[in-house]
C-alpha cells in the first residue's frame, strides 16, 4: 500500500510537471523568450507582445531595381538547311536514305533565338551576346514591364561573345553599373534573364571563382563563375549583386544536359561595359596586337627554361616585323609582368594586351635566360585576318616509355603540304607511337621539330644525335602549321 501511495505521488508530479513545459512551449510560440514560473491555479496570464512581426523581405528590394532593366530578346534569321541542319542529321545514318532534293527543303528557312539582354542607357542602348542576335534579320525586345520594341544592331564582338542593340526609346531604366574588380568569390549574387524563354526570372547563387580563362568557349575569356541557375535564355541577361549593381553578363554554362548544372560563367561588367563603349563610338571593336604567340609555362618546361615557378607566359614564337620583333622580344623569352601587372598564364598576357590602346607603349618585364629584362613595346592593332583563336596548345607531359617517334628531313615539298614556311628548318615527325613519351607530350604526325634542348636541328642526324645523350627531359620546339609551340617530352633515363 505505502508502495502504491508513492507511485502515485510520482505520477501526480509527473503529470504536473508535463502541463507546465506544455505550458511554456505554448507561450514561447505566443511570443515569450523567457522560462515562465509556476503560477496559482487561480491566475491568468495574458501572452506577453514582444513587438509587431517584421517581413521578411528577403532580396526583393535589388529585384524591383534591377528587374526592369533585364529585357527578354526574340531574334529572328534566315538559314539554308544543309549537311549539318537538323533534317540533314535526321536522314543521317540511314541507308538508302537522303535530304530530298525538292527545293523547299533547301530554301532558307525562318530559325528564332531567345535570350536575354540589359539596358544600359536610358536612350536605348542594350547589351547583349553575340550569339544571341547573330545574323539576326530582325530583333524584337520585350521589356519588363511589357512594352515592346523592335531593335537594330548597333555591333557586336564574336571574339568576348558581346553584342550591343539600340531601340528607339527614352527614359528606359537603365541599370546601375558596378565595378568587377572589387567582386569577391564567395558574394551573394542574382541572376536575372529569359530561361526558356519563359519571361523574367530571377535565381540566387555565390561567385564561384574569378578569371576562368582557357575554357575554349570565347577567344577571350575572364569570366565570372556562378553558381546561380543560368539556363538557355539567360544569355545576355544580368549577374547582379546585392547592391543591385550589374557585375556582369551571364554568358554560358558548363553542362552535360544542356540545363543548369551549378557552373554559369558571365562576362565582367568593366569588360563588357569597355567593349560597348567601342561599339557604340565605332561600330565595331579594336583590339591590341604587338605579334606574338604565348603558350603557358608547365613545370616540366619552367624547369627546362631553368625557372623556379610557372608564373607568366612564354614566347612560343615572334611575328617577322611585329611591335614585338621590333622591340626585340625573343622566342623562349617568358613574360612576367605587364606595365607592371604580374602575368600568371598566357589567357592573362592576351587580355592585358587585347584591352590596350594601339599605339599606346607597355612595358614587359621578361626572363631571359636566367637574367631579367624590361622591354618597351609600341602597341599596334590586331589585323583582321588574325585568327581569334592564336594561342598555344600546352601539351601534356610524358613520364616513361622511349621518345616513340619516326622522323624524316623537311623538304620544300613536304613544308608545302605542311602549310609552313618555306624558310623554316627541321625534321618531319612521320609517326607516333602511342602511348609513348612523344605522344602523351601532345606531338603529333605532321610537326616538324626545329630544335632540341635549345639547339636548331636541320636533319634527321641532328636530331639522332640531339636525343642520344642521357638527359631524361629533352626540350622540343615544334612547329605545328607555321606556329611554334615548346614542349617537354621526358623519358626514361
Amino acid at each position: 500500500m505505502q508502495n502504491d501511495r508513492k507511485i502515485l505521488v510520482w505520477a501526480l508530479s509527473a503529470l504536473l510537471m508535463v502541463g507546465s513545459l506544455a505550458g511554456g512551449l505554448v507561450l514561447a510560440q505566443s511570443g515569450r523568450t523567457t522560462t515562465p514560473a509556476i503560477a496559482p491555479a487561480t491566475t491568468v496570464q495574458s501572452p506577453e507582445i514582444v513587438g509587431p512581426l517584421v517581413p521578411v523581405t528577403g532580396f526583393s528590394p535589388i529585384v524591383k531595381k534591377t528587374g526592369p532593366s533585364v529585357v527578354s530578346i526574340t531574334s529572328t534569321s534566315m538559314r539554308k538547311t544543309g549537311d549539318d541542319d537538323s533534317l540533314s542529321q535526321l536522314f543521317r545514318g540511314f541507308p538508302g536514305f537522303a535530304v530530298p532534293d525538292d527545293p523547299q527543303f533547301r530554301a532558307p528557312r525562318k530559325q528564332q533565338a531567345a535570350g536575354s539582354g540589359v539596358i544600359m542607357t536610358s536612350d536605348g542602348y542594350i547589351l547583349t551576346n553575340h550569339h544571341v542576335v547573330d545574323s539576326a534579320t530582325k530583333v524584337h525586345v520585350v521589356l519588363a514591364d511589357k512594352r515592346e520594341f523592335d531593335a537594330k544592331v548597333v555591333g557586336t564582338d564574336s571574339d568576348a561573345d558581346i553584342a550591343v542593340i539600340k531601340v528607339d526609346a527614352s527614359g528606359l531604366p537603365a541599370v546601375t553599373i558596378g565595378d568587377s574588380s572589387r567582386v569577391e568569390v564567395g558574394d551573394v549574387v542574382l541572376a536575372i534573364g529569359n530561361p526558356f524563354a519563359l519571361g523574367q526570372t530571377v535565381t540566387m547563387g555565390i561567385v564561384s571563382a574569378l578569371g576562368r580563362t582557357g575554357l575554349g568557349i570565347e577567344a577571350y575569356e575572364n569570366f565570372i563563375q556562378t553558381d546561380a541557375a543560368v539556363n538557355p535564355g539567360n544569355s545576355g541577361g544580368a549577374l547582379v549583386n546585392t547592391r543591385g549593381e550589374l557585375i556582369g553578363i551571364n554568358t554560358a554554362i558548363l553542362s552535360e544536359s544542356g540545363g543548369n548544372q551549378g557552373i554559369g560563367f558571365a562576362i565582367p561588367s568593366n569588360m563588357a561595359r569597355s567593349l560597348m563603349n567601342q561599339i557604340k563610338d565605332t561600330g565595331k571593336v579594336t583590339r591590341g596586337y604587338i605579334g606574338i604567340l604565348p603558350q603557358d609555362l608547365t613545370p616540366q618546361l619552367a624547369s627546362s627554361f631553368g625557372i623556379k615557378d610557372t608564373k607568366g607566359a612564354l614566347v612560343a614564337s615572334v611575328e617577322d616585323n611585329s611591335p614585338a620583333a621590333n622591340a626585340g622580344l625573343q622566342r623562349g623569352d617568358v613574360i612576367r609582368e605587364v606595365n607592371g601587372k604580374a602575368i600568371n598564364n598566357q589567357f592573362e598576357l592576351r587580355n592585358q594586351i587585347a584591352e590596350l590602346e594601339p599605339g599606346k607603349t607597355l612595358t614587359l618585364k621578361v626572363l631571359r635566360s636566367g637574367a631579367e629584362k624590361t622591354l618597351s613595346v609600341k602597341v599596334a592593332a590586331r589585323p583582321v585576318d588574325i585568327g581569334s583563336s592564336k594561342s598555344a596548345p600546352t601539351p601534356d607531359a610524358g613520364t616513361s616509355g622511349k621518345l616513340g617517334v619516326a622522323i624524316q628531313d623537311l623538304n620544300p615539298q613536304i613544308a608545302k603540304e605542311l602549310r609552313i614556311s618555306a624558310s623554316v628548318t627541321g625534321v618531319v615527325v612521320t609517326e607516333v607511337q602511342p602511348d609513348s613519351p612523344a605522344a602523351d607530350a601532345g606531338i603529333k604526325r605532321g610537326d616538324v621539330v626545329q630544335e632540341v634542348n635549345r639547339q636548331p636541328v636541320k636533319s634527321a642526324s641532328d636530331f639522332r644525335n640531339a636525343v642520344s645523350g642521357s638527359s631524361k627531359s629533352l626540350l622540343l620546339l615544334i612547329n605545328r602549321e607555321d606556329k611554334t609551340i615548346y614542349t617537354v617530352v621526358e623519358r626514361e633515363g
